[in-house]
């Protein structure tokens, strides 16, 4: 029997319109470059494309593929690495342009947005005539975009991407013959699970969305986990969490004077990691999480701005930092007719949607986490004391040697590695790795038992068993000595010698990883 779809088809609330921008990291890349719209244009993260734009896609670009492989499809091909910061910051004229034809405007992340219906809907008379004119509006900033309008968010992002208004009652309908992929999440936490379902439903013959939703609750939950539960009240079109299901209390909003006012963008992340670490203490007080901010500022000149950000999933401290400063950024590096006319002199977070912090991790006296924060906290002040690239992370990267292996980036920035560290790596140091990345590499000198310095052979051997090493004015004998490894790299160059790895053993014991370039022995790492 199929399920009863009653609750989708007489809900009277009020309908979700959704405004997507196709492409839209492609789009803020190639503007950031001065690019026209028309550039075969990809964007990498971890040296594989994560979007690109349709003059790339009919080359044969897919997203997933390796830079080389696109670039292979697409020789005219323009690459640019992931940006959050700048998809964010182009991404704010477009809501603004939203913003002065409709109210309520919600930014679900950059190139989509959402709105309640009822009031543009009734403004303009109509739903197909709301549609046209801020198609028309956005056609005019320069912005490829469509709109969809739904009883539900879910379906309305869907139907954004068809470019379709759904009518009342019909969410059901709708979904139905679409195919099973459509129900993929946004980019989020939840993305890489929600593919993986997708997969699993399209090998179980579940095809269309209509084939997914005739399984009942009971089925999915005694089959499937917590994701495939959401995927198929979407799927059923059932109504989702309310806009706003309470107005937060006055006491869990936070300010932040600014002084001096805030005219440039570091100043501005400075200023969203202290609201973002104060608002996360004073929700997990009260044991609550935000699903739902709204950013305001009040400038020297007496403007008041205000963006909402709505999230699927509760926003810890770095997403809502995140957000304020991609907003603020936005605000503050607008054209001149839409840059505000003062420095911001107060910032005000909103916490509009709330919901239980039953999924954080609780200390062991009830505290959310309030060690992490703290050492947050005396991060982000060494980081104003001393610069933005002050203070920096290790993300584990691909590669072969251990200092190829980490990327640093600054602290706050998007964890992006340098390289992808999934694919195979034929001759990567095998576990464990060093405990010390030597990033200068001191050079030493590795001798054999008549004191001959020792060196790589043509068939990769040494030339004598190592039996000496000498670091400085300082020299031991060697306890025990592994390799030499041949590194296949750059072997093709005019003049290249064989470059290898050895590990050696030192009284103590004390362990160290070298590496041979150009016939000279070098530490590259140290074993504990």
């Amino acid at each position: 029997m199929p399920p009863d779809r009653t609750a989708a088809t007489t809900r009277g609330g009020p309908r979700v319109l959704a405004v997507w921008c196709p492409d839209w990291p492609a789009v803020a890349a190639a503007a950031s470059a001065g690019l026209p719209p028309e550039q075969a244009l990809a964007v990498l993260h971890a040296n594989r494309v994560v979007t690109c734009s349709a003059t790339a896609r009919e080359a044969g670009v897919r997203r997933g593929m390796r830079k080389r492989e696109a670039q292979g499809r697409c020789p005219e091909l323009v690459v640019a690495q992931q940006d959050p910061d700048r998809d964010a910051r182009l991404f704010e004229p477009v809501a603004a342009t939203v913003d002065t034809l409709a109210s309520g405007v919600e930014v679900l992340r950059p190139g989509l947005l959402a709105l309640s219906a009822r009031g543009v809907i009734r403004y303009f008379g109509s739903a197909e005539a709301a549609a046209r004119r801020l198609l028309a509006a956005l056609a005019t900033a320069g912005v490829e975009a469509r709109v969809g309008i739904a009883d539900e968010l879910s379906t309305a992002l869907i139907a954004a991407r068809h470019g379709t208004l759904v009518p009342t009652g019909q969410d059901a309908q709708f979904l139905a013959p679409l195919p099973i992929g459509e129900l993929a999440a946004e980019p989020g936490p939840a993305a890489a699970e929600r593919a993986a379902l997708l997969d699993l439903l399209h090998r179980l013959g579940l095809r269309r969305i209509a084939d997914f939703a005739e399984l009942t609750p009971a089925q999915v939950t005694s089959r499937f986990g917590t994701d495939a539960i959401l995927a198929h009240r979407v799927a059923r079109a059932l109504p989702e969490r309310p806009p706003a299901p309470r107005r937060p209390a006055l006491e869990l909003e936070v300010r932040l004077p600014c002084d001096p006012p805030i005219d440039r963008v570091d100043r501005a992340a400075f200023a969203g990691r202290i609201l973002a670490t104060r608002l996360t203490a004073t929700l997990s007080a009260a044991t609550l999480a935000c699903t739902r901010l709204e950013i305001r500022a009040e400038t020297e000149t007496g403007e008041h701005l205000s963006r909402v950000w709505r999230c699927a999933e509760p926003l810890t401290a770095d997403g809502i930092a995140d957000r304020v400063r991609w907003q603020l950024d936005g605000w503050l590096t607008q054209p001149p007719d839409g840059r505000p006319t003062g420095p911001i002199i107060l910032l005000h977070l909103v916490p509009v949607e709330l919901v239980p912090a039953a999924a954080l991790q609780l200390g062991l006296w009830g505290d959310t986490g309030s060690g992490d924060e703290r050492a947050l906290r005396a991060l982000v002040r060494v980081q104003g004391l001393l610069g933005g690239d002050a203070v920096q992370m290790g993300v584990l990267s691909g590669g072969r040697g251990p200092a190829e292996r980490v990327t640093m980036v600054a602290f706050g920035d998007e964890q992006a590695p340098r390289t992808d560290p999934a694919p195979p790596w034929p001759g990567r140091i095998p576990e464990p790795a060093p405990a010390v990345i030597m990033l200068d590499r001191p050079p030493v000198v590795l001798e054999s038992a008549d004191g001959a310095p020792v060196r790589i052979t043509g068939r990769g051997r040494f030339s004598g068993p190592p039996v000496r090493l000498r670091w400085g004015r300082s020299s031991w004998r060697l306890t025990a000595w592994a390799g030499p490894w041949l590194l296949d790299e750059l072997w093709w160059s005019p003049g290249a010698t064989p470059s290898a790895r050895a590990q050696v053993e030192l009284p103590g014991p004390h362990s160290l990883l070298l590496l041979v370039q150009d016939d000279r022995w070098y530490v590259e790492g140290l074993y504990e």
